[in-house]
């Protein structure tokens, strides 16, 4: 990373390696290796355990691979064709209380799916990885093409591969492959009520 991150209070480091780089290396992942993303998803929390979590993923030289990667915006194939894996992530709209098979509307679908894909992305980092997560997408034509359920809610793409060079990528690009900077806690953390904006 040329310009490393500083946390205000002390952190575990794989928050700070962890950023949303596009120069990916193209060499291919195992599965093994994607299982224990998987699996470290797995683990996220949830409204009453509903786990409303489903990835669908495509792996590099596989048949699959063309038809995740032509999901993608142009801008965002230009650089996502080098990475090992793509995955659509998808939340279940719908739950069941335990005891109950009656569904009712999840009002934290989104919020739980979100807390496995960063599960997801942290594992990452402990296996050298990196993910990128995009809202670059064709959402509509990701649904039907991978048969998805109209009760579950397309939610965002992700590439997960191993870190490249950035001269990989367009020069536009190339500047701005750096791990980003966060507004400080005060921004966004309020004691007793919503200050600001």
């Amino acid at each position: 990373m040329t310009q490393p991150r500083k946390a205000d209070h002390p952190i575990d480091k794989r928050f700070m390696e962890r950023w949303s780089p596009r120069a990916f290396d193209p060499r291919p992942m195992t599965p093994d290796q994607l299982a224990s993303l998987f699996e470290a998803a797995r683990w996220a929390p949830s409204c009453v355990n509903s786990q409303p979590w489903r990835f669908i993923y495509a792996m590099r030289d596989t048949a699959d691979w063309q038809r995740f990667l032509d999901l993608l915006a142009p801008n965002n194939q230009a650089w996502a064709k080098n990475a090992s894996a793509l995955v659509i992530v998808c939340s279940h709209t719908q739950m069941s209380f335990p005891g109950s098979t009656n569904t009712v509307p999840s009002p934290t679908h989104s919020f739980d799916t979100g807390a496995a894909w960063m599960q997801l992305a942290l594992q990452a980092v402990e296996q050298g990885l990196q993910t990128h997560a995009m809202a670059g997408f064709d959402r509509e034509r990701a649904g039907k093409d991978l048969d998805v359920p109209s009760d579950y809610r397309v939610e965002a793409a992700i590439a997960i591969g191993w870190p490249g060079d950035k001269a990989s990528l367009p020069e536009a690009l190339q500047a701005r492959e750096m791990p980003s900077a966060r507004h400080p806690v005060t921004r966004f953390a309020f004691a007793g009520r919503f200050i600001g904006s």
